[in-house]
Parts: structure tokens; C-alpha cells; sequence
């Protein structure tokens, strides 16, 4: 098993900056693929950004690109999420997950973290 702790959300305003962290613990060998998603109030769980965790191999939604940065401090079993010119539409609840293959599903999901972004 492997759980995951994010934190780093809150309220923000359009323009801003914000850093969310994932935090893994249990068995961490089995870390390869780690992402970010979220869901906003009535919509669907969406993709944000992921990384493999081997090599540093990183993919983003097109509305993340240039804005999102996602890294991993593999020492620390932690995840970021850096946000930069945060919008009103990026507000949601960010999830992290992971899986121990490049394909397959997203096996571990943590708790949430709420981002507000107003306007």
C-alpha cells in the first residue's frame, strides 16, 4: 500500500502563485508514475501533470503547459506541483496519484487539496 498527503491549497488570487506538495509513505519502491488531477465543483476528474519518478519524464494538459511545473525530490518520496498565473478556471480540488507502471491505472490516490483562484 502507499499513501499519499497533499497540501499546499488555499485561496488565491487570479495571477498569483501557489505550491502543492504529495507526500508518500508505505511502499515507496513501488513509485513510477506520479500525477496530478483535478475536479472541479460538476465536472469530471481531469489530468493536470505527471512524472516518472525514474527518470524525470514529465506530461502536462495543454492548459498546464507553460504555467504548471511538476518535479519530484525522490529522497524526500515528495511530489510538487509549482502554479504560477493562477486562473479563476484552475479552481478545483487537486489529487495526487500514482501507479507502478507507465501504463495501467492510477492505483493510489491521496485526499485532496482545495485551490481557489478568485477573480
Amino acid at each position: 500500500q502507499v499513501q499519499l498527503v497533499e497540501s499546499g491549497g488555499g485561496l488565491v488570487q487570479a495571477g498569483g502563485s501557489l505550491r502543492l506538495s504529495c507526500a508518500a509513505s508505505g511502499r515507496t519502491a513501488s513509485l513510477y508514475v506520479l500525477g496530478w488531477f483535478r475536479q472541479a465543483p460538476g465536472k469530471a476528474r481531469e489530468f493536470v501533470a505527471s512524472i516518472i519518478s525514474s527518470d524525470g519524464g514529465t506530461a502536462y494538459t495543454d492548459s498546464a503547459k507553460g504555467r504548471f511545473t511538476i518535479s519530484i525530490n525522490v529522497a524526500k518520496n515528495t511530489m510538487y506541483l509549482q502554479m504560477n498565473n493562477l486562473k479563476p478556471e484552475d479552481t478545483a480540488v487537486y489529487y495526487c496519484a500514482t501507479k507502478s507502471a507507465l501504463g495501467g491505472v492510477y492505483e493510489f490516490w491521496g485526499q485532496g487539496t482545495q485551490v481557489t483562484v478568485s477573480s
